[in-house]
């Protein structure tokens, strides 16, 4: 696992698991029988090794006589499951009011389709195991939650053009992401622009970046990187990046004119 706090919500649930699994008098072969797992996997879970899957715990549950305390750790498991850095970026967008995110190479994560993010994991080298991407893309999907919760923040992107000409997963998997891109811009919260490749100024030309403004009224900026993303909170980098961030949605397409370039590429696709 990545992290303290991971590891110890798996270790406090396999406690839990072999307490109420010793209490039945079942062994760990027994019980992986019973719910249709291994004796290996049970071992791996009750040793805080293996994240339980939602299946397992509420067959666990079930066969244990637990009474819902088993099933009831689903949640806290869900989240163990990723990484950090996924947890950390969430937390603050369950925070915000207004988000802004430049994205240079691909399209943003909030605005992926599990097909297209799912094809990104699979593309990177060294290579993913199965388990791993499929632990990464249930964060990416996860966090997609923003755009519905109560009260809703105001969430605006800017993509370059490369990122929407690029056909990530295949034809047919890109062509249903760009629908998804015109789907995701009807929200009366959000809005998505292009910056197009032909265009002589551009304000920022470094990498991918976020600015997010908080309920307490700070601004906070999160920088995007293969190896070293970080949240940067001091609040004159924080104000450099706002600035930057205005002066791209400036230079790039409106939301109008956006939406017509999407279009106009989905129609290229299809």
């Amino acid at each position: 696992m990545e992290d303290e706090e991971a590891e110890a919500v798996l270790r406090a649930v396999g406690r839990q698991i072999k307490v109420w699994r010793e209490a039945a008098g079942m062994r760990q072969a027994e019980l992986g029988t019973a719910i249709g797992y291994s004796e290996e996997m049970v071992s791996a879970v009750e040793r805080g090794r293996r994240i339980p899957k939602p299946d397992f715990l509420e067959k666990a549950d079930e066969v244990l006589g637990a009474g819902g305390k088993l099933a009831l750790m689903k949640e806290d498991v869900e989240r163990a499951r990723y990484p950090k850095k996924v947890r950390d970026l969430a937390k603050l967008e369950d925070d915000s009011v207004e988000m802004g995110a430049y994205t240079a190479l691909h399209i943003h994560g909030l605005l992926q389709t599990r097909e297209y993010a799912t094809a990104l994991y699979e593309m990177r080298q060294p290579a993913y195991a199965e388990e791993e991407i499929e632990r990464l893309v249930a964060a990416r999907m996860a966090r997609k939650s923003v755009f519905e919760r109560a009260p809703r923040p105001f969430i605006t992107f800017v993509l370059e053009e490369m990122t929407l000409r690029r056909p990530v997963g295949g034809r047919l998997a890109f062509s249903r992401q760009l629908e998804h891109l015109l789907e995701v811009a009807k929200l009366r919260h959000v809005e998505i622009q292009v910056m197009p490749t032909d265009r002589a100024d551009h304000a920022y030309v470094s990498g991918s970046f976020r600015v997010l403004k908080l309920r307490d009224g700070k601004t906070l900026a999160y920088s995007a990187a293969e190896l070293h993303s970080r949240v940067i909170g001091d609040p004159r980098e924080a104000q450099l990046l706002e600035m930057r961030y205005g002066m791209i949605r400036a230079q790039a397409l409106s939301p109008r004119e956006s939406l017509a370039f999407i279009e106009r590429v989905l129609g290229e696709e299809t």
